[in-house]
């Protein structure tokens, strides 16, 4: 199988078996991280990207009372922080939420990169594209949605960004992150989540077995939710 980067960027551009050999060759070797671990912390000066290869990790930013908002989740094939935005110091801590692999990606190895091939830069611009779009979408859903129409959101965009990297069993993926992580997420008590998630289970929609969720109504949950695969841009190179 293919390098979970290298299958979501080929959404993003008709990339030739050179363009992933050039990408192949800027990943770094994979080093595990614990779980709940910092790998970027704010106000620091990165020099390399933390690239997700296997597991789960998060931005977030932590109150001056302690209290933590997960801004973005990250997931195989990920970047934490997206070709475009480089920023000079983070504004934000990178952590993991479950046991990670993760790749540093040099930012001037990067940038060579993209100078070699138009190809590659539409695909790191369309991850961009989607970064951001995501990260809009989330600001609807904490304005606008009620907490069981975040959550059905949620689990409709995982679901189709997990199937991307091909992470997707049918219509079901690992769901490693806790109950706590999705409240710090979706701006929700754990009494609102566990809430949620019972009257989503009611609707037969989706089922949540240990750490499996299992999507049983696609459409009916999409309908629910309000979700809109749009946002996602899955058509890239091919739309």
């Amino acid at each position: 199988m293919a390098h979970p980067f290298l299958r979501k960027l080929r959404f993003g551009a008709r990339l030739t078996p050179e363009d992933e050999a050039v990408l192949t060759s800027i990943i770094e070797p994979a080093r595990p991280v614990r779980q709940r671990e910092d790998v970027a912390e704010e106000g620091v000066q990165p020099n390399a990207l933390p690239l997700i290869v296997d597991g789960w990790a998060c931005r977030y930013s932590t109150l001056a009372n302690g209290q933590r908002q997960i801004i973005s989740l990250f997931i195989p094939g990920d970047l934490c922080e997206p070709f475009g935005m480089l920023p000079r110091f983070m504004d934000h801590s990178v952590a993991t939420l479950t046991p990670v692999l993760m790749s540093p990606v040099r930012v001037e190895r990067l940038k060579s990169a993209v100078i070699s091939s138009p190809r590659i830069d539409e695909a790191l611009w369309w991850d961009l594209l989607v970064s951001t779009a995501i990260d809009r979408e989330h600001l609807v859903s904490l304005g606008r949605r009620t907490a069981t129409e975040r959550l059905g959101h949620l689990f409709c965009e995982l679901h189709l960004r997990l199937d991307m990297v091909g992470l997707v069993e049918g219509m079901s993926y690992e769901m490693p992150i806790t109950q706590a992580d999705l409240g710090d997420l979706l701006g929700l008590s754990m009494v609102h989540v566990n809430r949620s998630l019972q009257e989503l289970r009611r609707t037969g929609l989706m089922s949540l077995r240990g750490r499996r969720l299992t999507i049983n109504n696609l459409d009916g949950l999409r309908e629910l939710s309000y979700f809109d695969e749009g946002y996602l841009h899955p058509e890239g190179a091919n739309g």
